[in-house]
Order: C-alpha cells, then structure tokens, then sequence
C-alpha cells in the first residue's frame, strides 16, 4: 500500500531488501514509511512489540481455557490489550469476536470471559 508521503521518505533498495525479508518472516506488510512515521500515533516501544510479534499470531491448538484467559485479560484492560485483541482474532472462529469482548449485544451484556468465549466457539458460518 503506497501512503501519500510515501515517496518523500529517503530509503534505499537494500532498506527495501531488508522490510521484506523482514515482513516475509513475521507475516507484517511494513513498508518504509511505516517505520520513518510510526511516532504519529504510538510510542517507539509500541511499535517495537508490534513489529517483533507475528502478524497473525496463530496457535493450531489454543485450548477454550486459553481463549477465556485472553478475553479475560481483555476485559481487565491488560496493558498489552492489543496483542491480545489480535491473538483473540486469530484464534476466535467468530469474525466479530472483538465485538462480543468490546460492543456485546443484548444477548450477552456484562457477559463472563467463559460466556464470550462459548459464543465464539458457537459461531458457525452460514453455508451458501
């Protein structure tokens, strides 16, 4: 994705080598604007976690136990919150599994993390 100011950041073809070899093992899709900019909206460290971490932290066999421990520090505003959103997305067959932890509906409002977890769980696309 090509960002407006893009082209005003200085960058050489081996910087270039380097984010994409750099994105080839994290899964990231960084380009050299994200890091000359990152500071326009999170500190150096946020940034850092962010880029050292997977971009889509899978787990092949996350326990329910597991899930309910991420939602449940989701829900006590753990400071790394958004790792943890991102690990829920990834492992959560639900796609609006962030919306049951953030904007519950009716259904299950002031819902447990076990509650949340089992309405993820539940989710089964509709088959067209």
């Amino acid at each position: 994705m090509t960002r407006p100011a893009e082209r005003h950041i200085p960058h050489s073809e081996e910087a270039d080598e380097a984010i994409r070899g750099f994105n080839a093992m994290t899964g990231h899709a960084y380009v050299a604007y994200d890091f000359a900019e990152y500071y326009g909206s999170r500190s150096l460290d946020e940034f850092a976690r962010e880029a050292a971490r997977p971009a889509r932290p899978r787990v092949a066999d996350i326990t329910r136990d597991e899930l309910v421990e991420i939602v449940g520090r989701l829900l006590a505003a753990d400071p790394e919150s958004d790792y943890y959103l991102l690990l829920l997305k990834a492992n959560a067959p639900h796609p609006g599994v962030g919306d049951l932890v953030f904007h519950a509906s009716d259904g299950i409002q002031d819902a447990s993390a076990e509650e949340i977890v089992n309405e993820a769980l539940n989710y089964r696309p509709i088959a067209l």
